[in-house]
């Protein structure tokens, strides 16, 4: 079977990706420094351990597999954190970008699938995102991804890198088999904070910022099933081999929720009260990110069949309680 390269295939996302590269008949390379990711989430193929900031690494492990493509997640993607020290964004995401894009060229490994976000787009409130809306993230972690989407950009013109961009929104649930979910040390996603505070693993969900100019004060997100995404990565894949030019995707349902909505949501699906407390806004949030595109439908034969919100909870829920692995474990296990 072909060989894919997935960085950060230990993490929430790309451990999904393994998965769906695995049913779909690849086998996945996972590639992480364990630095978030974990090693019990490795299930699906080879495992090699290093880092996108060592260069001479990356050089072995092209080597040793001969990937025919790259399927990149590996990222600090903490919004709040990219506002307090930029410096380790630029470096990680971006120089640790530069470096996997280097070796795959060098590799002869042209075919490139990166994992970017609606973050790019910055504050545009009251706008239906689509590909063609301007770019302007307002924090390091966006400007960081629209760095590297500059960087796949030229160097197409210039190498002949093939790529598929994908932009997605808020991602959400889990693998409805159980066998990989979501897990964060620390957390900082909205539903697993919630879930948590749920099951009295945390004291209360705090809501950062009540004062938008919302309905009900609150945030608003897109939300879509990370299982759901992997797959249009995998379709995004195919797309490459068959041949079809560089593209840019936004990856989302069309539809809005407010953080008091998504509380509200969880309440129903797990039957339980979410104990909620409300703090200060966090440096760089958007007031409402919501997809406006159909390309990825019309082009990719993209259909979400999980993202509505109620299976996205439920199957984040089932994963929680299923407590597989987590914080209170070691993060590398044999």
């Amino acid at each position: 079977m072909d060989r894919v390269l997935v960085t950060g295939g230990a993490g929430y996302i790309g451990s999904h990706a393994c998965k769906a590269l695995r049913q779909a008949g690849f086998t996945p390379v996972c590639l992480d420094n364990l630095s978030t990711g974990w090693q019990a989430a490795v299930k699906f193929g080879p495992f090699e351990r290093g880092d996108l900031l060592d260069r001479a690494r990356l050089d072995e492990v092209f080597a040793a597999h001969a990937p025919v493509a790259v399927m990149h997640f590996a990222a600090f993607s903490d919004v709040g954190e990219s506002m307090r020290d930029p410096g380790k964004y630029w470096r990680n995401n971006v120089t640790g970008s530069l470096n996997l894009i280097e070796a795959a060229l060098a590799a002869g490994c042209r075919d490139f699938v990166f994992s970017s976000t609606c973050a790019t787009y910055g504050e545009q409130d009251g706008v239906m995102l689509d590909e063609n809306c301007p770019q302007k993230p307002i924090n390091a972690y966006g400007a960081s991804k629209k760095a590297i989407e500059d960087m796949l950009e030229n160097f197409g013109a210039s190498h002949g890198l093939r790529h598929v961009i994908f932009r997605y929104f808020n991602v959400a649930g889990a693998d409805p088999d159980g066998e990989v979910g979501e897990n964060h040390n620390p957390e900082s996603h909205l539903i697993p904070l919630m879930l948590q505070a749920i099951q009295g693993k945390r004291a209360a969900l705090t809501i950062n910022g009540t004062d938008y100019d919302t309905p009900d004060g609150t945030c608003i997100r897109d939300y879509v099933h990370v299982c759901d995404l992997v797959d249009a990565h995998v379709l995004g894949l195919k797309w490459l081999q068959d041949g079809k030019g560089s593209r840019v995707f936004n990856l989302g349902t069309g539809r809005g929720f407010s953080v008091r909505q998504v509380v509200e949501y969880s309440a129903t699906v797990t039957n339980r009260q979410v104990p909620v407390i409300e703090g200060p806004r966090r440096p760089g949030d958007c007031t409402a990110l919501v997809s406006g595109s159909t390309r990825a439908e019309l082009e990719l034969g993209w259909k979400p069949r999980r993202s509505d919100l109620q299976t996205m909870i439920a199957d984040a829920w089932r994963w929680h309680e299923s407590a597989q692995f987590g914080p209170s474990r070691d993060r590398a296990l044999p």
